[in-house]
């Protein structure tokens, strides 16, 4: 077990208890009480957890794990996802992506796509997002104009939320959007744990000519708190090779191009 997994399911069992002892943690996780220790104290260097006397207990945040933590889970098939996903932009469209550690991975292949790289009069490509780790990444890139839409950004996902996100989206159109979600399935459609994040995400897809779902298998079959869009709002969904047969069959089957890669 890598120590992003450990944090994790440290996490995790915070969350469900509300409480964890070192000594238990450690046989739920067949690891020593040192390296539980070393775990809690990163942690709580964080500010995700509070240490107590023999373990640790919730602290103000989310359990919603941040971007550098959940990005080692799935990492291969979150690359290989994103550089297909990738390949379906033209050079100069307008490309929408929402937060996420997938959307992520397909900021980083957009960005180094060698035919987008060549310098010109004008941008090879036009990123719109409401991800602030995007844009940190993204500003660099000479190639690519920039809109960041605005808003309240929350620290679990790096997303910009709030009244203050919808008031560039509206004015804009979208060739691409790259959705990140929580979860997808045939009956629930697209859906996210935050309801502020989903509202945003929801006015992107409003915007797009193309919806496309980036997510891995873990994703699929399952649902969320709130809704993003519809199934029949979503135009393709890119995902990796683990993915259900009868799931793919399913969204197959209600219209939505299913690309694994």
């Amino acid at each position: 077990m890598t120590s992003h997994e450990r944090w994790n399911a440290l996490l995790d069992i915070i969350a469900r208890d509300g409480r964890l002892e070192v000594e238990s943690a450690a046989t739920e996780l067949a690891v020593s009480a040192a390296t539980i220790r070393r775990d809690l104290d990163h942690l709580a260097q964080q500010q995700m957890i509070t240490r107590t006397r023999g373990g640790a207990v919730a602290h103000n945040v989310s359990y919603d794990l941040p971007l550098r933590y959940k990005t080692a889970r799935h990492a291969t098939e979150k690359e290989r996802i994103a550089k297909a996903a990738a390949a379906l932009v033209a050079p100069g469209a307008v490309v929408g992506l929402n937060g996420g550690t997938t959307t992520t991975e397909v900021a980083r292949a957009l960005a180094t796509r060698t035919d987008l790289t060549g310098v010109g009069v004008e941008p090879a490509l036009t990123v719109v997002t409401n991800a602030v780790n995007i844009a940190n990444e993204l500003v660099v890139r000479q190639h690519i104009k920039l809109v960041v839409t605005g808003g309240v950004a929350r620290p679990q996902s790096y997303e910009l939320t709030g009244p203050l996100a919808t008031l560039v989206l509206p004015q804009l159109t979208l060739d691409h959007l790259f959705l990140g979600v929580d979860a997808i399935s045939a009956d629930a459609g697209a859906t996210a744990y935050n309801e502020g994040e989903a509202s945003i995400n929801r006015l992107m897809v409003s915007r797009a000519r193309r919806t496309v779902v980036v997510a891995d298998s873990s994703k699929l079959g399952k649902s969320a708190f709130t809704l993003i869009c519809r199934l029949d709002e979503v135009d393709a969904l890119v995902t990796d090779t683990a993915a259900d047969p009868d799931l793919v069959a399913a969204f197959g089957g209600a219209g939505v191009q299913v690309i694994q890669a």
